[in-house]
């Protein structure tokens, strides 16, 4: 009987480097019961942008595959653990990465510690992420990652709402126009390898996707980061035209200060 895997190897870049996937839907997707859920809940403008929103991806039978990905986690997420846990053991994992979430993201602190529990039962096998769940990763394995198991890597990714919580003197990605526009900003392509967003240099750039209309939407010139940055100052702005003004207090009051 033919064996199912609940990993993938996608496009030749991934299989060239050993590189196998977990992938779920991107973004808010309505769930078979009709309630809605966001896979990627610190989303901001990446979310506008997402090439996994696009595509291929849109692919009924691919759509299909990743909502069956969400829903086994989400239904009974001890089966999905041991299914994962079993499958990571085999040979064919032996010195080889998995890179968790080719799309989606670490929705609940449960299905996280979930996956750290999976990487902890097959020290031969390195895992690896990009998330903007920021503050969750560094609630659970500390902003070092000191209370991850050592073949557990996470790169913090511009583009989210939880932005102002990444250190940009140290390791993180973002999403550039194009190439070229990567080293003019101080940061290294891992265009040659995925992999390089973990262990390669730690500012870490990402091109666009060659999709006409995202590439539209994000400009010549700007980032995931950028945008956010700017959408995250628009919104400062609009809450503090927002906020009501005090009333004066005889201790505030001109009279009391003379």
């Amino acid at each position: 009987m033919t064996r199912t895997w609940l990993l993938r190897q996608g496009n030749s870049d991934l299989r060239r480097h050993g590189i196998y996937t977990w992938t779920l839907p991107a973004w808010v997707v309505q769930l078979p019961s009709g309630r809605s859920m966001n896979v990627c809940p610190s989303a901001g403008v990446c979310a506008q942008m997402c090439f996994a929103r696009a595509g291929s991806y849109r692919f009924s039978n691919v759509r299909a595959a990743h909502m069956r990905n969400l829903l086994l986690t989400l239904e009974d997420l001890p089966r999905f653990e041991r299914l994962m846990t079993e499958e990571v053991q085999h040979r064919r994992y032996a010195k080889r990465y998995v890179r968790v979430h080719d799309a989606g993201d670490f929705y609940s602190r449960a299905y996280l510690e979930a996956w750290l529990r999976i990487a902890d039962s097959a020290p031969h096998v390195s895992f690896y992420c990009y998330s903007k769940e920021i503050t969750l990763l560094h609630e659970v394995i500390g902003k070092d990652g000191e209370d991850a198991p050592p073949n557990f890597a996470w790169c913090p990714s511009l583009g989210g709402r939880e932005d102002r919580h990444v250190d940009l003197t140290r390791r993180h990605a973002d999403v550039f126009p194009d190439e070229d526009a990567i080293p003019r900003a101080g940061y290294s392509s891992q265009s040659a390898s995925d992999l390089l967003a973990v262990y390669g240099p730690e500012r870490v750039g990402i091109p666009a996707n060659n999709i006409p209309h995202l590439r539209r939407r994000q400009g010549p010139t700007e980032t995931f980061g950028s945008l956010q940055c700017a959408r995250d100052e628009r919104l400062s702005r609009k809450n503090a035209r927002r906020r009501p003004i005090a009333s004066p207090t005889p201790d505030d009051s001109v009279f009391a200060r003379s």
